[in-house]
């Protein structure tokens, strides 16, 4: 799909990812042959994508449009909004728009992954306009859980569409930093908006999200009251937060070292722009720990989701170099979990409490806050903006549906708002909104690994999710196709299925079945290859399997063939009698017993016989 099913008048948005899901944000306005992309962020696999380190949009429509692409504007630097960024450059070289810390964090990724040489870097503030020959771009600063957070505005000769990133309406920062301009909101919603497309994530609390500051006092005085010492867990990305307990432990003569590669990048860059302020004598290495008394030391780190890898996980776990859980200990989980972690972030709260650490974590605490507005936030941006239509997005689907129900309750007909999935293309001239078209490509690509090109589809999924599942069984046979024999074999071997030495009556059965399999398999097919034989052992090993257990675990024949170059039109395979069939089976055993004895023998040498596994008979 090159092109869209929209008339030349009209102005499309569309998602490439972010409806119905929180994460994976991706926004497109698209004017006749001019694409603006708002964020390129990434989705965090749940716990059944096995092995997938992220999911990312599907560009192909984005790709086959490329020229018609001129900028990706950035609202903020958290991973759901940039995170896919290195993955899109590798297909498409478009230019970026980003303010200072998302910036920064930008540079540090595409230089990992060796884009930034080429990369085209455009440094924004919230006064800046950005103009090309038939849309132009503005923006108005908000408040959120990062800094230099922004809204987008795409103007276009139909009228104005607002991206509000992520917000909150925190009108008491910390640190004097400056909150949300209403004004340039307020002027957007003045000059009129034809659409605004909000963030949903806290569309299901009644509230208007706390301020930052709140968290502040709170991360102060539970420092004053801590006598050993403090280990603080937080997202790396939050700037303010890490502010916050920086300050309170410099007030109180604490030193800091900071563990984790995205804490320290994040710690670099807030201390450049200005967002921290932490004395270089208050930093110490890692290594210097211990030459300080407990009570004076602040250990800063991630892992406050639970990730396995994260310096707090490892330090519970005891593989942590540096630290190691002392009695006196106090961990502070400044964050809430996040949907999908909850149990990894309870199993590590168990296993620090186990270790004699004193934990403080969650709202109930109160060092936790937010960095999305409630539906009072919600309703205070309807307010401020105004506009005709109305589109929910950054959230599941009920809280897209409580959104358009609060856009009701403040001026926008029930017939002007829309919950659009991902690759809904909303049709828009001044007067008018419809679902024009549906780009089909928008589905999701799930990355196994670092770049764009390493990424596994359903079916793997499927297959990874079966053995882990069902477990998998491998039946091992060397076969002599000019003489029709089975010269060594078959083997079973089970791993995740049954357990062998327990199982010895099941797994011998498998082996007879093997055994018939390929004779049968002999029998029955002039011309013998590799597909018959997998697919009648798979067959038939299935069927007795699933009889004796009730499973279907994952069947991999590995059958190696003798003589298959060669061709024995004139050679038919001859049933042997009853008598003969014994002998059959009983010279076959006594082929496998000589087999592993020479094996013995030789000490288990490699063997010069070239062997060829294969995978499971539906791939062949």
């Amino acid at each position: 799909m090159s092109k869209l099913d929209i008339k030349n008048n009209e102005v499309a948005f569309y998602a490439m990812g972010g409806l119905g899901e929180i994460g994976k944000n991706m926004y497109c306005v698209q004017f006749q042959d001019e694409i603006i992309i708002i964020d390129c962020g990434v989705l965090f696999p749940e716990d059944e994508l096995l092995g997938v380190d992220y999911v990312i949009q599907n560009y192909d429509y984005l790709i086959e449009n490329k020229d018609k692409i001129k900028g990706i504007f950035i609202t903020h630097g958290h991973e759901d909004h940039i995170g896919g960024l290195p993955f899109f450059l590798q297909k498409v070289n478009a230019p970026i728009y980003a303010g200072p810390f998302a910036m920064s964090l930008i540079k540090g990724k595409l230089e990992e992954k060796h884009l930034l040489r080429d990369a085209e870097l455009h440094e924004i503030n919230e006064f800046d306009e950005v103009h090309f020959k038939k849309l132009w771009v503005s923006f108005f600063r908000t408040t959120h859980s990062i800094p230099d957070t922004l809204g987008v505005a795409v103007h276009t000769p139909q009228g104005t569409i607002v991206q509000t990133g992520d917000f909150k309406f925190d009108l008491t920062p910390v640190g004097h930093l400056p909150g949300p301009n209403l004004q340039q909101m307020a002027k957007l919603g003045d000059d009129g908006v034809l659409l605004l497309t909000s963030d949903s994530t806290n569309a299901e609390r009644p509230q208007f999200t706390k301020s930052e500051r709140w968290v502040d006092i709170h991360i102060r005085r539970i420092f004053e009251r801590i006598k050993g010492r403090i280990i603080f867990a937080s997202f790396a990305s939050n700037v303010y937060r890490l502010r916050e307990a920086s300050d309170a432990a410099i007030a109180q003569g604490r030193k800091i070292a900071v563990f984790g590669r995205s804490m320290e990048n994040a710690i670099t860059a807030g201390q450049e722009l200005g967002y921290l302020n932490i004395p270089k004598d208050s930093l110490i290495d890692q290594n210097e720990i211990n030459n300080y008394p407990p009570e004076k030391v602040l250990i800063m780190c991630t892992g406050s989701q639970g990730e396995p890898m994260a310096a707090l996980s490892r330090i519970a776990n005891g593989t942590h170099r540096q630290i190691t859980i002392q009695p006196g200990d106090t961990v502070v989980f400044s964050s809430n979990p996040i949907p999908g972690n909850t149990t990894s972030v309870n199993a590590l709260i168990n296993k620090l409490e186990e270790d004699g650490a004193n934990v403080i974590h969650g709202y109930v605490n109160n060092i936790h806050t937010s960095g999305h507005g409630g539906q009072i936030d919600e309703e205070f941006m309807l307010r401020l903006m105004k506009p005709k239509f109305f589109a929910p997005v950054h959230g599941e689907y009920r809280m897209q549906k409580i959104h358009t129900k609060l856009a009701e309750m403040t001026g926008v007909p029930q017939e002007n708002s829309f919950i659009l999935a991902n690759g809904d293309v909303l049709a828009l001239t001044k007067d008018s909104a419809r679902i024009a078209d549906h780009i089909e490509s928008a589905a999701d690509v799930y990355i196994d690994g670092r770049d764009a090109g390493d990424t596994v589809g359903n079916p793997e999924i499927h297959e990874r999710r079966l053995l882990s599942e069902e477990g998998v069984v491998t039946a091992v046979a060397v076969v002599d196709l000019k003489d029709y024999q089975i010269v060594a074999g078959p083997d079973i071997v089970s791993r995740g299925f049954v357990y062998m030495h327990e199982s010895q009556e099941l797994i011998k059965a498998a082996n007879h079945e093997v055994f018939w399999a390929i004779l049968n398999t002999f029998k029955n097919h002039k011309h013998v290859d590799r597909r018959a034989l997998n697919r009648t052992i798979i067959s038939r090993l299935q069927k007795l399997l699933y009889a004796r257990t009730g499973r279907r675990p994952v069947i991999i024949p590995m059958v190696t063939i003798l003589n298959g170059d060669r061709h024995y039109e004139n050679h038919h395979y001859r049933q042997p009698s009853n008598k003969k069939k014994a002998n059959h089976e009983k010279n076959n055993n006594n082929n496998r017993k000589s087999h592993h004895q020479q094996r013995k023998n030789n000490g288990h040498k490699k063997q010069t016989v070239k062997k060829e596994p294969v995978g499971a008979g539906k791939n062949e």
